[in-house]
């Protein structure tokens, strides 16, 4: 099982109407938006998706949004993050039954397991159904870190076949790459070290702020798949201060912020979740407002 998993993916937002109700039809426009702009793949219902806000019919709900308006286009890889084993496998067939392409695996939501805990769900959650699966290792916002170790362990399921490390440390990629060169597609997870990643072996980068940036990402990937270090190092200066918000606890209110000013969103969020206001907001505005405005040429 090898999917060309590479370049860039969107950690797709979900959208919301006013009063917190599930905007099918705004999150497909935000799906076939990205694709016209040139992603090479989507996430849906990672961080930025806003997974765990949802209902499990919404979540299905979203998933039959984003197949539909990808149309086969490009590859729909949904996150999965359950609170348990049995709730996580359940999901993976069912969006399998849907026509998703792949998924991406979180460890079990609030408890914090250990090793063997964690590996038995990774694994259980990818044998539930015959989907491709991108394991997503994020230990600043789920609390678990997912060592390269337990990573090549768990490539030897034979269809877990990715990772997209958010360990927010590029050295981790030559850490896996050592140990085992072909056991996992490496995707970057942190937009401000992406480009790092990118250069010593990750083959993609999974982005929230491709959502606000698409072709600029895009280009970014391209320049460097060429060889073109210069306009590739240009582009991503003049996105870091924007790609520094993708580490903040509030990415997922910045992203959509920033979504929302750039034509290409809504800021609504899901409670607990509120929209950025007072000085933070105009903070947020104002660097997004700026990039706008200097926009590169790609």
């Amino acid at each position: 099982m090898t999917p060309d998993w590479r370049g860039i993916y969107p950690a797709v937002t979900t959208q919301f109407h006013p009063d917190h109700r599930l905007d099918i039809e705004a999150t497909e426009r935000v799906v076939d938006n990205l694709v016209r702009d040139g992603v090479h793949g989507l996430v849906m219902l990672g961080t930025c998706g806003e997974n765990t806000s949802l209902s499990a019919d919404e979540k299905l709900e979203v998933i039959r949004a984003a197949c539909r308006a990808s149309d086969g286009r490009v590859p729909v890889i949904t996150g999965v993050a359950e609170y348990t084993t049995d709730t996580a496998c359940r999901f993976v067939r069912d969006v399998e039954a849907i026509g998703a392409n792949g998924i991406m695996i979180l460890p079990a939501m609030v408890y914090k397991a250990d090793r063997r805990e964690l590996v038995t769900h990774i694994r259980s959650v990818a044998e539930a159904c015959s989907l491709p699966a991108m394991i997503y290792n994020n230990p600043a916002s789920y609390g678990i870190d997912i060592d390269p170790e337990t990573l090549i362990e768990l490539s030897a399921t034979p269809n877990i076949v990715a990772v997209k490390e958010s360990s927010e440390d590029p050295r981790r990629i030559n850490d896996l790459i050592n140990l085992a060169p072909e056991a996992l597609a490496i995707m970057a997870g942190v937009d401000d070290v992406a480009l790092e990643c990118m250069t010593v072996g990750a083959i993609g980068w999974v982005s929230g702020f491709a959502n606000v940036y698409p072709r600029e990402s895009v280009a970014i990937y391209d320049h460097l798949q060429a060889g073109r270090l210069e306009p590739a190092v240009r582009i991503y200066r003049w996105m870091m201060d924007s790609l520094h918000m993708d580490t903040h606890p509030k990415l997922v209110q910045m992203i959509k912020l920033a979504e929302q000013i750039a034509g290409r969103g809504s800021e609504t969020v899901r409670p607990p979740r509120l929209p950025l206001v007072g000085d933070e907001r105009d903070r947020v505005s104002a660097i997004i407002e700026k990039a706008l405005a200097a926009r590169p040429s790609v």
